[in-house]
């Protein structure tokens, strides 16, 4: 393409035509079967017997989820699982929710219950009494809030509490082959959701309008609760990661940035593609492909029982060999180069300095070193990558370039 090109795939449409044109890709793709749930509370035991830990506990939200095929979401109320080392997990809940706990029960277990004026850490503590757990260490799930643990500690002092991210970690990072194909239909489904939005794009068009038909094209594609999130940035806005309070609508040759993902069976997609609107000047072209470039090296460096640091240390080497940073100083890359992703959206582990966990077999990241430019823009490519035996592989194939962004001429 020429230099006065407008950028190919981006406007020239409207919001009607480009949903009308998609449909549910969700045909094919199961959730998580019961027999990999058992597995993951078999590996859990392994994990808690390898770090010394007589049981955890598992509280209402993605752990819960993940362990037992349980969705609940956290609040005021104690609700979760406690998982021993050996014998059968059980829950704990209040006792006007049983029916409802049941009914979105995977893994079966015993439903100890509390009433309302009584104490659900007490609870917890006869119910590890009663397995025949009296003493040593309990791991608490990362997320549980601080009062649920405060009041498990307060009601047993003869345990020692401890962390469970060894287990739920342990597990979690590793994604299985049927974890890796949620993943990567959701992925695909956000990756055309991106490409209608970027047909529908107008000169005056606002955030808003982008969000809201992002979010409807989302549930056309098959995510029943649309967008997991959006971020939609244009021109200098473009400069703050996650935008800002009072966005400004499109004006032509700006930089346009878009953030969003969806979730299917509660794995995340989360996918970035910032190009022109219009025709790219020389300025954004020479961004966009070092932005490029720092992708690239970081995907490069993922070589299996390397350390995590080095992909995010790969990327930043490019930008900072260009004049930019360094570290995270600006103009250049203010953050680290991705995050892990799975049931949650940012999970272990992460491509960061100091982080020396091995990549292995079955992690996956955001592949994302954002190029900020304070007062004019940024740029940010994020695609995600999981790791085989053979090393690195996309879930989603990067930006082509910055006149075609989507690939349609690659």
């Amino acid at each position: 393409m020429t230099m006065e090109s407008k950028t190919l795939g981006v406007g020239g449409s409207d919001a009607a035509t480009q949903l009308a044109a998609l449909t549910d890709m969700t045909a094919g793709i199961d959730d998580i079967s019961l027999d990999e749930l058992r597995a993951r509370v078999m590996k859990a035991q392994a994990l808690m017997q390898e770090h010394g830990l007589a049981a955890i506990y598992v509280n209402a939200g993605t752990n819960l989820r993940y362990f037992t095929g349980t969705s609940w979401y956290a609040s005021e109320r104690m609700v979760g699982a406690i998982i021993p080392a050996t014998g059968e997990l059980e829950y704990i809940a209040p006792f006007f929710e049983v029916g409802t706990l049941e009914g979105y029960m995977q893994i079966q277990g015993k439903v100890n219950t509390w009433q309302e004026d009584e104490s659900p850490y007490a609870l917890a503590i006869a119910v590890l009494a009663r397995m025949g757990i009296t003493q040593g260490n309990i791991g608490i799930d990362e997320s549980t809030a601080f009062f649920m643990f405060d009041g498990l500690r307060q009601a047993a002092t003869h345990y020692q509490w401890r962390s469970a991210t060894p287990v739920t970690a342990g597990c979690r990072m590793h994604k299985s082959p049927q974890e890796l194909a949620i993943m990567q239909r959701a992925k695909d489904m956000t990756l055309v959701v991106h490409k209608a939005a970027a047909r529908i794009l107008r000169s005056g068009i606002s955030t808003q309008e982008v969000e809201a038909f992002i979010h409807e094209a989302h549930k056309r594609v098959g995510a029943a609760a649309g967008s997991y999130f959006c971020i939609v940035l244009f021109g200098q806005d473009s400069s703050f990661p996650h935008g800002v309070s009072h966005p400004k609508c499109l004006d032509e040759n700006e930089i346009v940035l878009i953030d969003t993902g969806c979730q299917l069976f509660g794995y995340k997609s989360d996918i970035t593609r910032t190009y022109v609107y219009g025709v790219a000047n020389e300025r954004q072209r020479k961004m966009w492909a070092l932005e490029k470039a720092a992708q690239g090296a970081a995907f490069e460096a993922a070589i299996l029982g390397a350390p995590c640091e080095q992909a995010d240390a790969a990327a930043r080497s490019v930008l900072e060999a260009s004049g930019m940073g360094p570290n995270y100083q600006l103009p250049g890359l203010p953050h680290r180069t991705g995050h892990g992703i799975g049931m949650d959206i940012h999970e272990w582990p992460y491509l960061v300095k100091g982080n020396k966990t091995p990549l292995a077999v079955g992690m996956c990241f955001s592949n994302e070193p954002m190029l900020v430019l304070p007062g004019e823009f940024g740029v940010r490519l994020e695609d995600h990558f999981y790791m085989t035996a053979n090393g690195p592989k996309w879930f989603t194939e990067p930006s082509h370039s910055i006149d075609d962004p989507f690939g349609y001429q690659a």
